[in-house]
Formats: structure tokens, C-alpha cells, sequence
């Protein structure tokens, strides 16, 4: 899994005021969880960018007055109305522990039943997953070359090498469904 790089600077106060004097300097208060102890932070605004606007889930080395912590995202509360992010929460990894994540999913290949006029439906972008750090994949791949019209893929039918998929099992990813201009295959001698 790629892994994105952020800096970051204590925070000596924490508190609403101070919460309030970050923002308005254009940093973001943040908090780390999951080690020996809290760690408040702040970031500067503009390096949630690569973290937040991309399809692909990543592990986040965050570098604090020279210490390095790799964190997973774990909660991002934004302005209701500028969508301004006010506060982030990070989740410090083990890497002897597996970590639950979501990965998102690409489907590849060409299904003969879209080709006939079925209409593919991807009910999923990403699915959870739950692994070890060194065993977390970029993206799950999904096959479709085999769907035929009314066929579809589910969770259960996934597999990935040392990752175990936490969605419900019966939970349909990919679909091709009929649409109107399609007509039935004939089957011969009926």
C-alpha cells in the first residue's frame, strides 16, 4: 500500500481557543491514537490534499519535531458549509497487528453480457479489509470476464492472498443487469 508523507508540530495548548487560533492560521488540529499515548498535532491545511482527495486508501507517515509515527486516517470532521477540514484524527499503526481499511476495488476485463447490451453496476467502490501492514494490497482487483446478463459478483467470491474482507459475505459488488433493448438468448430446440 502507498504510503503519503505529512509534518506536523506539537501542540503546546489544547483547547478550544487554541483549536480556534490553529485554524485561523491555516493549520488543522489533529490528534494520534492507538500508541503509548495522545499526541496533538497540528497540520498545515493543505497537506490533507493527498490524502483526502483520491480514490486510493493509504498509510500516512507523519513526522513530529523529528519522530516518525505511520498512521492510518481514522476521522475527519469538516465546516458544514465551507467543507473546511476543522480536525483530524490518525490512528497509529502496529506493525505486528493487522489493521482494518478499506481498499477500493478496480474491475477489469470486458463482460460478454455488456457486450450483448447489459448494463454493468458497480455497487462498491471499496471494500473493508482487514491484514497485516506489509500484506495490504493498493486495490482489489475484480475480473468480469465471465458475467453474463442477470450474473454478478460477491464478496464471498473474492479472494486475496493474506487479506481478509470484512463486507458481508452475500453482498453483491458487480452486476451486469438486463436493460430494455436487450432480448433474451434463444436457446436452440425449445
Amino acid at each position: 500500500m502507498k504510503t503519503v508523507s505529512m509534518s506536523g508540530s506539537l501542540r503546546g495548548n489544547v483547547g478550544k481557543k487554541d483549536a480556534k487560533a490553529q485554524r485561523n492560521a491555516g493549520r488543522v488540529p489533529c490528534v494520534i491514537y492507538g500508541g503509548k499515548e495522545q499526541i496533538h498535532f497540528s497540520a498545515d491545511d493543505t497537506a490533507f490534499k493527498p490524502i483526502l482527495y483520491t480514490p486510493a486508501s493509504n498509510l500516512i507517515n507523519i513526522t513530529i519535531d523529528g519522530k516518525d509515527y505511520l498512521t492510518v486516517l481514522q476521522d475527519v470532521q469538516s465546516h458544514p458549509v465551507s467543507d473546511r477540514i476543522l480536525h483530524a484524527d490518525f490512528h497509529e499503526l502496529d506493525p505486528k497487528k493487522p489493521v482494518i481499511i478499506p481498499v477500493p476495488i478496480r474491475v477489469s476485463g470486458v463482460s460478454p453480457g455488456v457486450l450483448i447490451g447489459g448494463k454493468l453496476i458497480k455497487k462498491f467502490r471499496k471494500l473493508k479489509v482487514k491484514a497485516l501492514i506489509q500484506h495490504l494490497p493498493d486495490e482489489i482487483e475484480i475480473s468480469i470476464n465471465n458475467l453474463e446478463i442477470n450474473q454478478s459478483v460477491k464478496v464471498s467470491d473474492i479472494k486475496v492472498d493474506k487479506v481478509e474482507l470484512l463486507d458481508i459475505p452475500s453482498a453483491v459488488v458487480v452486476s451486469v443487469i438486463s436493460t430494455r433493448n436487450v432480448e433474451a438468448p434463444v436457446v436452440p430446440g425449445k
